[in-house]
C-alpha cells in the first residue's frame, strides 16, 4: 500500500471543497473545515448550524510505563465536551480514574490542527492538556493520582498514520496515529516518581463528519516485545470506505495491514472479556483478555455514548510486508468497543 504525495501547501481540501481521500505521506496541517463544501442527503448546502454541529473531534493518549497503564482523551462533539483520565495498577490490577463534561465549548478546547494546537479540559488540580508542536506532542495531567509534564517522542524516521476516508452519505474522517512513541518527562502517580526509561506510548487525532450514530471496535498496543518495540492500531466501524487504518510499528517503521474481524460477546456468560482479532489472509491473529476495563454509559435522550476500554494482554502473531512472523506473547494493551449517537 502506499501512500499520497502531500499537495495544496498540505491541505485535506481541495479548491473545489471536496476532501482527499487515501493514505497521507505525511500528516495534514490544516483540515480546512471552513473550506469544505458540505452538503445535506439531498444535495444542497449544509446549514451553518449544521456545519458547525455535525463536526465532531477527539484526541487520545496511552501510555504503558510496565508498572502502569495510563490513558486521557478529550472529545469534543459540540453540544458538550467530554474527557477521562485514568491510571491502571498493572500490579494491583487496580483502576483509578478522574472524568469531566462541559457544555457547549465551555472551560474546554481541543486542538484545531493534527500538527499544531492546543487541547485542555479542567481545573486547578483536576486538568489534563495536550500541546502539539510542529507535529510532536506533549502532554500536562494534573489530578489527585497523576502529576506528569511529558513529551512524546517517535523513532527517527517513524511516520504516523495519516488518512481520510469517506463517511456515511456526505462527510469524512480524517485519523492520525502514531504507536511505539518513547516518552520523557516527569510522571508521579500517587506522588511516586516514575521511571520512563522503558515507557511507550501512542496517541490518536481523529476528526471530521462523522455518522449520526456511530461505533467502532478498536486494538491498540504499545509494548516491549521479543522482536523489539511494537505498536499496533487496528480498528472497524469508522474508517473503512476504500483504506483501513490498520498498521503496526516494528522498532519505529509502519506496516500496513488488512482489515480485521474483531470477535467478543459484549455480555459474556462466564464474565471474563475475551476478544479474537484476525484478518481473513491470516496476517493477524490475536486472542486478547481482558484484566480490567474502564466503562461509562451516557444517556441524554438525544446523545448516548455506551463506552468500553478493556485493559489486558494479547497472544497471537502478526506477519510483516516480508512474511515473516512476529509473536506476540502475553503483550500488554489495549481494546475498546464504543457507540455514540451525536
Amino acid at each position: 500500500m502506499s501512500d499520497k504525495a502531500d499537495t495544496a501547501n498540505n491541505l485535506l481540501i481541495d479548491t473545489a471543497g471536496r476532501p482527499r481521500f487515501g493514505h497521507f505521506d505525511s500528516p495534514i496541517s490544516d483540515l480546512g473545515i471552513k473550506d469544505f463544501h458540505y452538503l445535506n442527503t439531498m444535495d444542497k448546502p449544509a446549514s451553518r448550524l449544521a456545519k458547525f454541529f455535525n463536526y465532531k473531534q477527539f484526541q487520545f493518549v496511552s501510555i504503558n510505563t510496565g508498572r502502569y497503564l495510563i490513558g486521557l482523551a478529550i472529545t469534543d462533539i459540540r453540544y458538550v465536551g467530554s474527557a477521562f483520565c485514568y491510571v491502571y495498577d498493572v500490579e494491583n490490577q487496580q483502576l483509578t480514574e478522574e472524568t469531566w463534561l462541559r457544555p457547549l465549548g465551555l472551560a474546554y478546547q481541543v486542538s484545531p490542527s493534527p500538527t499544531q494546537g492546543q487541547a485542555f479540559i479542567g481545573h486547578k488540580g483536576s486538568k489534563i492538556g495536550f500541546n502539539i508542536i510542529d507535529g510532536l506532542w506533549q502532554l500536562s495531567i494534573e489530578t489527585p493520582h497523576i502529576k506528569a509534564e511529558l513529551k512524546l517522542t517517535p523513532a527517527d524516521k517513524s511516520r504516523p498514520l495519516a488518512m481520510c476516508s469517506p463517511t456515511g452519505y456526505n462527510g469524512w474522517t480524517y485519523t492520525q496515529k502514531h504507536n511505539c512513541l518513547s516518552v520523557s518527562g516527569t510522571l508521579q502517580v500517587n506522588g511516586e516518581s516514575q521511571n520512563l526509561d522503558l515507557a511507550l506510548s501512542g496517541y490518536d487525532f481523529s476528526a471530521g463528519f462523522m455518522r449520526r450514530e456511530t461505533s467502532w471496535r478498536w486494538t491498540s498496543i504499545n509494548a516491549h516485545t521479543e522482536s523489539g518495540r511494537l505498536g499496533l492500531n487496528l480498528a472497524a466501524g469508522v474508517n473503512e470506505t476504500g483504506s483501513v487504518e490498520n498498521v503496526f510499528w516494528l522498532n519505529g517503521r509502519r506496516q500496513y495491514l488488512p482489515a480485521v474481524h474483531f470477535d467478543f460477546q459484549r455480555l459474556p456468560t462466564n464474565g471474563v472479556h475475551q476478544w479474537q482479532i484476525y484478518s481473513d489472509n491470516g496476517q493477524v491473529d490475536l486472542h486478547f483478555t481482558a484484566d480490567n476495563q474502564r466503562s461509562e454509559k451516557l444517556n441524554l435522550l438525544f446523545l448516548k455514548s455506551n463506552f468500553r476500554q478493556f485493559i489486558g494482554h494479547f497472544d497471537g502473531k502478526i506477519i510483516d510486508e516480508q512474511g515473516h512472523e512476529i509473536p506476540i506473547k502475553n503483550v500488554f494493551g489495549l481494546t475498546e468497543d464504543h457507540f455514540a449517537r451525536w
